[in-house]
């Protein structure tokens, strides 16, 4: 999409977000005609004048393999308010263009990892005082038991994937103090002066304290963290994935947990999500198991919006988008 500069015209939209924001949508400056599907149907069938979709990539999940018959129809974009577009089948970027809410969740998400890290060396759940019974267990009336705590200067965290969150991650553990090393897809040189690349995640794991995982879900990083790499990991190795449940293999990190070969993992992500009942990770000691809420933060709703509308606005002048997706790379 090209021709900056042009007329503002007023585009058609097939409206599937928060209903909260409609009106933001329907006031916007291009004055785009917002409409609706028939309520039994799905987002991949959009009303026929429609030439945008604004979607969830959730309401993709049970899109079928092959695309259906006039397809794309009249659209000419889809618009995702997520980061993660894995959910869409291969045919939603034949005759379309794909955007993402990229960076959106970098923050949140990297304060959440260093809040994992935080609690993985200062143990603080661990040894809350809640009675007067916990505080003789923790010591006595007359003296508090040392608790052996660990920190996080001086020791090494890997990030496996260097996009934004990864970028926001390695900063923030560059200021406590740490060495920051990583593994990306591209073969260029570190984006950050302050990281140090390895090629590949299982060199990675070999050398760091805490492993990261915040790539995307595509093909190549399905169960890039497998038992090969769980078997070369770094004694005690600290895993945390807030990325997608599919990078890392359960059943490779299970043993890996039993043995200590691995020390804790940090859930916020799992393949599938959520576990099954009585999956062993809902109870196992060196688990600590969120509900995939890391992106999570007060403000996420109003920036989302702003990023949307702005690409709106870049639509309807006919300009290029931004946080295009490369079909190729998944991302």
């Amino acid at each position: 999409m090209t021709g900056a500069g042009a007329t503002t015209r007023s585009p058609v939209l097939a409206y599937h977000l928060s209903p909260e924001s409609r009106e933001q949508f329907a006031n916007h400056i291009s004055r785009p005609r917002l409409v609706d599907g028939a309520p039994d149907q799905p987002v991949w069938l959009p009303p026929p004048e429609a030439e945008a979709l604004f979607t969830f990539a959730s309401a993709w999940a049970k899109a079928p393999a092959d695309k259906p018959a006039g397809w794309p129809f009249n659209l000419r974009w889809i618009q995702l308010a997520s980061a993660g577009v894995d959910a869409l089948p291969a045919w939603a970027y034949q005759g379309t263009v794909v955007t993402c809410g990229r960076g959106i969740t970098a923050r949140p998400i990297a304060e959440y990892v260093m809040a994992a890290l935080l609690e993985k060396e200062k143990r603080i759940s661990d040894f809350r005082v809640r009675s007067v019974v916990d505080y003789r267990r923790l010591g006595n009336e007359h003296d508090w038991l040392k608790i052996p705590l660990g920190g996080l200067a001086g020791q090494a965290v890997g990030v496996v994937g260097l996009g934004s969150i990864g970028r926001e991650i390695a900063g923030r553990a560059a200021a406590f103090g740490m060495r920051v090393l990583a593994t990306r897809r591209s073969s260029s040189a570190s984006p950050l002066a302050f990281v140090t690349l390895r090629p590949d995640a299982k060199t990675l794991a070999s050398e760091v304290d805490h492993l990261v995982l915040c790539a995307p879900s595509t093909r190549e990083t399905k169960h890039i963290i497998d038992a090969s790499v769980l078997a070369a990991a770094k004694p005690g190795l600290h895993i945390v994935n807030v990325a997608r449940g599919s990078l890392l293999d359960h059943a490779a990190l299970l043993p890996a947990l039993n043995d200590s070969r691995v020390s804790m993992a940090t859930l916020d992500v799992t393949d599938p999500e959520p576990l099954p009942a009585g999956h062993p990770f809902y109870s196992h000691p060196r688990v600590r198991l969120t509900p995939h809420m890391a992106w999570y933060s007060a403000t996420h709703h109003q920036r989302l919006t702003a990023k949307l509308l702005e690409n709106l606005a870049r639509f309807s002048r006919g300009e290029e988008l931004t946080d295009v997706v490369d079909p190729a790379t998944g991302y």
